[in-house]
């Protein structure tokens, strides 16, 4: 099962992107530059992770939002998608991929699918992805887009808060909302040593925890800057009107 999402979610991808570089020239070259500095920019705020780095700088982050948009695909910043969601601000995105500490073949669920920019970046690191987004609309829209760049990862729409059972255990998990409190079903999802990196605060902002399960019973907690995330609605989250 690894070996098979590694193939697909990697060298499918790298195939279909060096299609796509091919077939577009143009279009690519006017986004290399831009990916460059956003690089840099990243690089200057911090992140150490040259692994992190070169998979935000290689991630089409462009096809992902409207075309209006295009010329502020690679700024540091969250952009609009619509349904009231956001793409993530890139500098986030790396901050906190970086806690993650992903490694190539590792089994990752992602919580909050959105715009499918977090999806990418962790397909781009080489792992086994998982994601669950509970916008209907914004999954099929993240899973069309997805498939379109050579990536593969396993998407469903439901209830994040719950998290995804059915191939728990974890090596990490990323949730790309601003909990209330740390849902109870997620940390009993991770494996032994694997890592949960959740905002968690209220409505105006968020601290980001960093959550090692060191044995069944134990757990190590960290926590690092405040960021604001859109709210995580769900059973185990905030509710639809909060």
């Amino acid at each position: 099962m690894g070996y098979f999402f590694q193939i697909r979610c990697l060298y499918l991808k790298r195939n279909q992107f060096r299609k796509y570089i091919v077939n577009n020239p143009q279009q690519e070259r006017r986004f290399v530059r831009p990916r460059q500095k956003l690089v840099e920019l990243l690089r200057d705020k911090g992140i150490k992770d040259h692994q992190v780095l070169s998979a935000i700088g290689t991630t089409p982050r462009h096809k992902l939002v409207d075309t209006a948009l295009h010329h502020r695909a690679y700024t540091d910043t969250a952009l609009p998608i619509g349904l009231g969601q956001t793409i993530s601000q890139p500098y986030t995105v790396a901050a906190q991929t970086e806690l993650l500490e992903v490694k190539k073949g590792k089994k990752i669920l992602e919580i909050g699918t959105g715009s499918g920019y977090q999806c990418m970046v962790l397909c781009e690191l080489g792992a086994e992805v998982y994601s669950v987004e509970r916008h209907n609309e914004l999954y099929h829209r993240a899973k069309e887009a997805l498939r379109a760049e050579g990536y593969r990862p396993l998407l469903k729409a439901g209830d994040g808060t719950l998290g995804w059972p059915t191939y728990a255990p974890y090596d990490g998990i990323i949730v790309t909302a601003g909990a209330p409190v740390v849902p109870d079903d997620l940390i009993k999802q991770l494996k032994i040593g694997g890592i949960l990196v959740i905002p968690v605060g209220d409505n105006k902002t968020q601290k980001m925890l960093k959550i090692t399960r060191v044995s069944e019973t134990e757990y190590q907690q960290d926590e690092y800057d405040n960021f604001k995330f859109v709210p995580l609605i769900g059973e185990k989250g905030w509710g639809e009107n909060q």
